[in-house]
């Protein structure tokens, strides 16, 4: 239908009428629109008749000699078109045709127009009026995007949660001590500290650390990361600075916390182009300014978090910007003890789960690694449909985390499966002879993750390593190797991963620590990490050949070793290779059997158990043999 007529004043007919017009020869021309319908004009002498004079003289049209003076619809038919047409020629009326003239549609296209406008310009008067969040509004891109914890609003996490840590956790009590009670410390003409800097691995807990403070400090905590500073726009960083400090000042006392700040915090004039402003660097510059700067903050307390201090600017590191540096290191075994029984805490345990056990059998993990652990044994035991979670279902997930899913239909040929017995067989006889290598707790040649095989040892938690400590783990890391060499005449690709580990532990051993004789009490070890960014090495080419000679004789020389160990108990070597491709999974015990007990058995370290003072007192270790196997290192790929 149409929604106007087709002329300003013409008259509507129908296709009946228009024909008795033609018919008496009334229809001076016709104008056929395209899908729409036909304009049709009368000629002047016709227009006297009491017919049209009738129909036209009401809209006025009958005084418009030139027309048009009536319209009909016709529709979208081409052979009604092609019929209009063929009349009119016969009739000698002149025909026109011209294009729809949809006046309709062209208005609902500017109304839409006009309510798309309509609706932007509201939608960004909202975001110039909005407040600032983690979102980001147009106009409010400079303000802070930190989530701040106050008037009630908390983590649900306080230092009790903090298993371990005791250290970290008393540097961070004072500073919340200080702002509870500022008094007991102001009358001593004490300052509370401007900043601390907590340092350390992934995952162990300086992230929970600061929350802790945020559930514990009843002051307003400012939390945020460091990448929220980068934005691609010149000048966002700082101005997010300005905006962060601002607020905390308004809301002082205040806490600050800034999570991998190395972000922002990395040392300036390093940029790989050469001269570069980098926009890193402005909002550092900001930073340091507004921490400890002309116009000094009160009351502003900053905690940043970072596993790279070492690539930190020295005037962020300084005292009166970061006061304190808390290094948050691995757990220990009292440590892991308390740490596993916070995670252990939510879970259905068997009675035969011993948590010292467990935390013994985990030296080197973080919590975070802890945690996963004690998830993973969870996810195994319900895998496996059982109402609580077993011993075995932990020594399971050591293994899972630490050499990944276990391979059961990994095609491997027989000659491949009796290399890879042979060369774990080499790792366990060499570990097992030589005095100070780790104790071994079990041999496999299941494959796992993307080794074939695995040698799993329990390293000593030791602090200081000396030469021979580093020549024994050498040779029993070529053990594999070795055993190939002497079993087949030839060796295989599979000792990548070990012949990377003693290349590093080597070159450590010349370069780092001093430890060669020939190289002498030098380490070429960079600790600023300015090294990294520089062109040249610290030493001369002569230097550099000596030092690939001394680790070449270092590594020869203990792979040498391990052969003649290996051919001195090649009987030994054999069997165990043979119980392997038998059992596929042999332990400590299994190696006791054949090459008797190991000489160099060491005592368990005590743990210390929380007195009712709040003092440790060293508790003997239970005398329980692994029967499974954890593996707190990297297996060995064969």
């Amino acid at each position: 239908m149409w929604l106007f007529n087709m002329g300003p004043r013409t008259q509507r007919i129908d296709m009946s009428e228009y024909e008795r017009f033609l018919d008496a020869g009334d229809v001076a021309r016709i104008t056929i629109v395209q899908n729409e319908g036909v304009q049709v004009t009368i000629k002047a002498d016709s227009l006297a008749k009491k017919v049209h004079q009738a129909r036209l003289s009401r809209s006025g049209a009958d005084k418009d000699k030139s027309g048009p003076h009536y319209d009909f619809y016709t529709g979208t038919s081409d052979n009604l078109q092609d019929q209009l047409i063929a009349e009119a020629k016969a009739h000698h009326v002149s025909v026109d045709i011209r294009p729809a003239n949809n006046m309709a549609a062209e208005i609902w296209q500017y109304l839409f127009l006009a309510g798309m406008v309509v609706l932007l310009w509201v939608f960004m008067m909202r975001r110039i009026g909005g407040p600032g969040g983690p979102g980001g509004q147009l106009f409010n891109i400079g303000k802070s995007r930190a989530q701040v914890f106050e008037g009630g609003k908390s983590t649900n996490v306080n230092f009790n949660d903090v298993a371990g840590l005791e250290e970290a956790k008393e540097e961070l009590q004072e500073i919340v001590d200080f702002l509870k009670n500022p008094k007991r410390y102001t009358d001593l003409g004490a300052k509370i500290p401007k900043g601390a800097l907590l340092v350390g691995p992934p995952g162990t807990g300086k992230t929970l650390l600061a929350k802790a403070v945020a559930g514990e400090a009843n002051v307003p905590f400012f939390s945020l990361s460091g990448s929220d500073f980068v934005e691609m726009f010149v000048g966002v960083g700082a101005s997010r600075v300005r905006d962060l400090f601002k607020q905390a000042k308004e809301k002082a006392p205040s806490i600050i916390f800034i999570d991998e700040i190395d972000a922002i915090g990395r040392a300036r004039g390093r940029s790989v182009s050469m001269g570069a402003n980098d926009e890193r660097e402005n909002t550092l510059n900001q930073l340091l300014t507004e921490m400890d700067g002309f116009g000094t903050n009160s009351g502003v307390i900053l905690l940043g978090a970072t596993n790279r201090a070492d690539v930190l600017d020295r005037a962020l590191m300084r005292p009166g910007r970061f006061d304190r540096q808390i290094f948050v290191d691995m757990p220990d075994l009292n440590e892991r003890v308390a740490i596993l029984k916070v995670h252990l805490k939510p879970l259905k345990l068997d009675d035969a789960v011993d948590v010292e056990f467990l935390a013994r059998q985990t030296p080197g993990f973080s919590g975070a690694d802890l945690a996963n652990i004690c998830n993973e044994a969870a996810l195994i035991a319900a895998r496996k449909k059982r109402k609580q979670v077993e011993k075995q279902d932990f020594l399971d997930a050591v293994d899972r985390v630490v050499g990944g899913l276990e391979k059961k239909n990994k095609i491997i040929t027989t000659e491949e499966k009796k290399a890879i017995a042979y060369h774990e067989a080499g790792h366990a006889t060499v570990s097992w002879l030589v005095e100070h290598a780790s104790p071994l707790v079990k041999v496999t040649i299941v494959p796992r993750g993307r080794s074939l095989g695995a040698a799993w040892y329990l390293p000593d938690e030791r602090h200081l390593t000396t030469a021979e400590q580093m020549y024994d783990e050498i040779a029993a890391a070529l053990g594999g190797r070795a055993a190939e060499d002497i079993m087949f005449g030839k060796v295989s690709t599979g000792a990548l991963s070990d012949l990377e580990k003693v290349t590093k532990q080597a070159y450590a051993m010349v370069t780092m620590y001093g430890l060669n004789e020939r190289v002498g009490n030098i380490s070429y070890y960079d600790s600023t990490g300015q090294q990294e960014y520089s062109f040249g090495k610290p030493y001369s080419e002569k230097t550099a050949q000596t030092i690939d000679e001394e680790v070449s004789r270092i590594v020869e020389g203990q792979y040498v070793r391990a052969k003649h160990i290996l051919s001195e108990n090649k009987d030994k070597l054999t069997a165990l290779a043979t119980q392997l491709l038998e059992k596929e999974v042999i332990f400590k015990e299994d190696l006791e059997k054949i090459f008797g007990k190991r000489a160099w058995e060491k005592e368990e370290q005590p743990i210390k158990q929380p007195s009712p003072n709040g003092n440790g007192h060293a508790v003997a270790p239970k005398s329980e043999v692994p029967t499974s196997g954890p593996r707190p290192e990297e297996p060995t790929s064969a």
